[in-house]
């Protein structure tokens, strides 16, 4: 597969996008949650308000609008043309970081009952606080790790209750 993303903002509008067109876009980070964005020679300053990295949800606001974006690749595209859904494919029991990164914050306990959608964990990556959150309701079984740690990608994070 090649690399292909869809993008649809404020679930209005949608964008096909390659790496090239990624490729295309000077972005630089000014803090964690600032970026500074040149598109054909025109500047923009953008704030990533809340990032949900599972669920490749951004909420983000440039100048005095907010947009609600969300991404997807070929393989999302694929899996939801053959009518399945990653939520419905399989039962999750444990978090895994998906890059290298620093927790700045958990919000769960061993024992605490948890809803899909909950805040599990932030972390912070790539000069960006991703919010993680639980892809299903459960009981947290155990969290392995704790704030200010830094953490691998691919290392275990937290674990849920069969």
């Amino acid at each position: 597969m090649s690399n292909s993303y869809k993008a649809s903002v404020n679930k209005k509008y949608n964008f096909d996008l390659s790496t090239e067109d990624l490729d295309s876009l000077d972005i630089k980070p000014t803090n964690t949650s600032h970026l500074h964005v040149l598109k054909d020679n025109q500047p923009f300053k953008a704030k990533i308000l809340n990032s949900d990295f599972q669920n490749r949800e951004y909420e983000i606001r440039v100048k005095k609008s907010k947009y609600k974006v969300v991404i997807t690749d070929e393989l999302d595209v694929l899996i939801e043309k053959m009518g399945f859904s990653l939520g419905n494919a399989k039962q999750v029991n444990n978090l895994k970081a998906p890059m290298p990164g620093l927790i700045l914050e958990i919000n769960v306990e061993p024992g605490q009952e948890v809803k899909e959608g909950d805040s599990l964990l932030i972390l912070s990556a790539m000069k960006m606080e991703n919010n993680f959150t639980s892809p299903r309701d459960g009981v947290i079984k155990t969290v392995k790790v704790k704030k200010d740690d830094a953490i691998e990608k691919g290392q275990l994070l937290i674990e849920f209750e069969a």
